[in-house]
């Protein structure tokens, strides 16, 4: 949606999730003058778009905001927004970010509330990430598809959907070498036009499901989601004592209630290493096993905000510093009422409720509406026994507050 911005001509984005987040990406969108119709397929008209300014109120509702950042310096040449929002799950440094552009020529002065950027013309560059960071990729990319010269990305993240953004620029015009790896390179072009897309489907949503699946019990076939993007939870939820069956863009999970589940331990790492957004529901899983599990997380530093939520429900889990919780099971779950933290905390308290004894109540759980398209459905239509409900207005983020 940010790289709509880079072309006066139509974009048609299809398999767009119908999840908060969408929605507030929409209204920056026609904050600054681009026009946005449809949901689930939609198309963004940028042609209108001239104010490069991202709203206060808009702009801290969600951490992908900063992608704007790119973006609006590649069209216009100059941006503000404010600090990004969304998780509280660590520090998510920008100075990768900040970095790579003013070594593109961009001037950026940074408060404590908001960035102000400007560049009087984009430059290529050789950038190298210290670490490798999703939006600090797909910030660059947008920034060096229109700028004048030669972009190299080291250490570049090679996520499904930093891939996916590449193929998108790609057919609005733009030149990007070696996708899906390290290094990326990216020869900038004056323009690029309009395209038509369908989205990646979600690796992450596919992996919680599948987890939830060998957490409660039972079996469930996910379709239009590439195996391969998900090799590593495949493989430790087989180590874990769960039947995998993998085909040509779906696979299969499944464990016979009753049976064991084995503890596996697991570090989090950047793709294709375990995904950091699934280590919650992993941890879910693992108060279920037989036995004592270690789970390393190397990436975000403030990862573990679950732990005390599990801990209410009866999980034995003790957590050592900032980067290991060990998990002792089998723990028998109780329902309780629980308060959501973050997007995946919230999807592990649900795995962990389908697995408790009695009815759990999870609040804040509009987290969860922001990654999740229709979790209470899904989960329903496959025997889960869960519903929604708003339970106050929450005039901040334009919703009710659901639980």
């Amino acid at each position: 949606m940010a790289a709509a911005l880079l072309t006066e001509e139509p974009v048609h984005l299809k398999n767009v999730p119908r999840v908060t987040d969408t929605h507030v990406m929409a209204q920056v969108l026609e904050s600054i003058g681009a026009k946005c119709n449809g949901e689930g397929a939609i198309t963004i008209d940028a042609r209108g778009a001239s104010a490069p300014r991202v709203p206060d109120d808009l702009g801290k509702r969600m951490r992908a905001t900063i992608l704007l950042l790119g973006a609006l310096l590649g069209r216009f040449g100059s941006a503000r927004l404010p600090r990004p929002g969304g998780d509280d799950i660590g520090a998510r440094r920008v100075e990768q970010h900040l970095r790579g552009l003013r070594q593109m020529g961009a001037t950026i002065t940074e408060s404590a509330t908001e960035l102000v950027a400007h560049a009087d013309r984009l430059r290529g560059a050789r950038i190298v990430f210290d670490l490798p960071t999703v939006t600090g990729t797909e910030n660059i990319l947008l920034a060096a598809v229109r700028a004048e010269g030669r972009t190299e990305i080291f250490n570049a993240a090679r996520e499904p959907h930093v891939q996916d953004l590449c193929r998108l620029l790609g057919k609005m015009g733009a030149r990007i070498e070696g996708i899906g790896t390290e290094r990326l390179v990216v020869d900038g072009v004056p323009e690029l036009g309009g395209a038509d897309h369908t989205v990646v489907p979600d690796y992450l949503e596919a992996g919680t499901y599948a987890i939830a699946a060998v957490a409660a019990g039972g079996e469930l076939r996910l379709e239009c989601s590439r195996p391969e993007d998900l090799n590593i939870v495949l493989l430790k939820l087989e180590q874990a004592g769960a039947r995998v069956e993998v085909g040509d863009g779906w696979f299969r999970v499944g464990r016979r209630q009753g049976s064991k589940i084995l503890p596996t331990d697991m570090s989090t790492w950047p793709y294709p290493g375990f995904p950091t957004d699934l280590q919650a529901q992993f941890m879910a899983l693992m108060t279920q096993a037989d036995g004592e599990t270690v789970i390393s997380e190397y990436v975000h530093e403030n990862r573990f905000q679950h732990v005390n939520q599990l801990a209410k429900m009866g999980a034995s889990i003790s957590v050592e510093g900032r980067l290991h919780a060990f998990v002792h099971g089998p723990c028998p779950l109780q329902a309780t009422e629980l308060a959501v933290p973050d997007i995946r905390s919230g999807a592990a308290l649900v795995i962990a409720a389908l697995c408790a004894e009695g009815e759990s109540v999870l609040h804040n759980a509009w987290h969860v509406a922001r990654g999740y398209e229709d979790m209470t459905g899904k989960l329903s239509s496959v025997g889960a026994r869960i519903e929604s409900m708003t339970v106050e207005a929450d005039p901040s983020r334009g919703s009710g507050s659901y639980e």
